[in-house]
């Protein structure tokens, strides 16, 4: 089973604690970097944090909450060989796995339901990278 890391900024924090209610009725094989309180952080230091987490190996992914999403994706994908991709619905979310091979998913705690967010990460979760054409596409990412 693939090691994951998850992680959010203050805004994020509740949706973090819903996601590891999930992982753990799953039996998903997790670890939450941070933070411990909804107490304003910076989002970039717990990007941060997964992304080097992920980059160590290729079985690893990571699940990254802050507002909007956006910040912690722009931040993931600093790193070379993250692929982070911000999902909105079911989707974008499977074709993140599908077609890029994403290694973190970054949700927005402001914009999706914790219904949607968990429905999200599930999918993630579940769904491999097709390979095939899109090996050659990410290979040039």
């Amino acid at each position: 089973m693939k090691k994951i890391f998850i992680s959010s900024d203050h805004a994020g924090f509740r949706l973090k604690e819903s996601i590891k209610k999930y992982l753990e009725k799953k039996n998903f094989n997790f670890q939450d970097l941070g933070p411990i309180s909804s107490n304003s952080v910076d989002y970039p230091d717990y990007a941060h944090k997964v992304a080097k987490k992920i980059k160590k190996n290729k079985k690893y992914v990571g699940i990254l909450i802050c507002g909007s999403g956006t910040g912690m994706n722009i931040a993931a994908n600093k790193h070379k060989n993250i692929r982070a991709a911000q999902c909105f619905n079911s989707k974008s979310t499977k074709l993140s796995r599908l077609h890029n091979d994403a290694n973190i998913i970054t949700l927005g705690s402001r914009l999706i339901t914790k219904k949607n967010a968990l429905n999200f990460v599930s999918i993630f979760l579940n769904t491999k990278f097709e390979g095939g054409r899109h090996l050659r596409r990410v290979k040039k990412i």
